[in-house]
């Protein structure tokens, strides 16, 4: 199911970036990511927002035990992809114009919230984080799969270094954030967390990366 389709905020268009982005996450997905992607949404159920949902590379994976996925995206060329993508999904997949910061979703409405390699591009992650505990029911559950800083001291320095200009390059992504502690400092209780190595590209370096779920109080 979709909505006729509605530009993003104008700051949040990255037009070079999500196409470049779409082109390579194929490949990344055959890399292993569809693997990543499916671990991530096996054990959802009811109903699912997802926040920064790109071009849709998650839609295929989640399980018939969701009964309805709000996918929310705001940038127009990445939304326009997933919109297709929402068709041929095994759930019923609603795609719309919004942030990860102001959810367009009541309180308590959602079983599951998702956030796929979205939290290092917001711009804030508190905001982000605090939204999905929003929209979340008690005891309802943060999937996250995300690429965070390195625990090498001197990756990490050097992540810190290329920071500014990567996130100008990159649709706003930081390549050094410790997602799982803003996670637990924004509230939840972490319940499984895989810490492992990923390469998006053939010949780029492993990246940290982290897998796992989390529960609203």
């Amino acid at each position: 199911m979709t909505v006729p389709f509605q530009s993003g905020p104008a700051e949040l268009q990255h037009p070079r970036f999500a196409r470049a982005y779409a082109r390579a996450v194929e490949g990344m997905n055959r890399r292993g990511a569809d693997e990543h992607r499916r671990a991530l949404l096996a054990d959802l159920t009811g109903v699912v927002v997802e926040i920064g949902a790109g071009e849709g590379s998650n839609f295929a994976h989640y399980p018939r035990t969701v009964t309805e996925v709000l996918a929310v995206e705001p940038d127009d060329h990445l939304r326009s992809i997933a919109i297709r993508r929402a068709s041929g999904a095994p759930v019923p997949v609603r795609v719309i114009t919004g942030t990860a910061e102001s959810i367009p979703a009541e309180d308590g409405s959602a079983d599951a919230v998702v956030a796929s390699l979205v939290l290092c591009s917001v711009p804030d992650q508190g905001v982000a984080l605090a939204e999905a505990r929003r929209v979340l029911r008690p005891g309802g559950i943060l999937a996250f799969y995300e690429h965070v800083r390195s625990d090498r001291k001197v990756l990490a320095a050097l992540e810190d270094v290329m920071t500014p200009l990567w996130q100008r390059a990159a649709g706003g992504c930081h390549p050094n954030r410790d997602t799982l502690q803003a996670i637990s400092a924004a509230g939840f209780d972490i319940r499984d967390n895989e810490r492992f190595g990923f390469s998006v590209q053939p010949l780029a370096p492993r990246v940290a990366h982290i897998l796992g779920h989390a529960v609203a109080p």
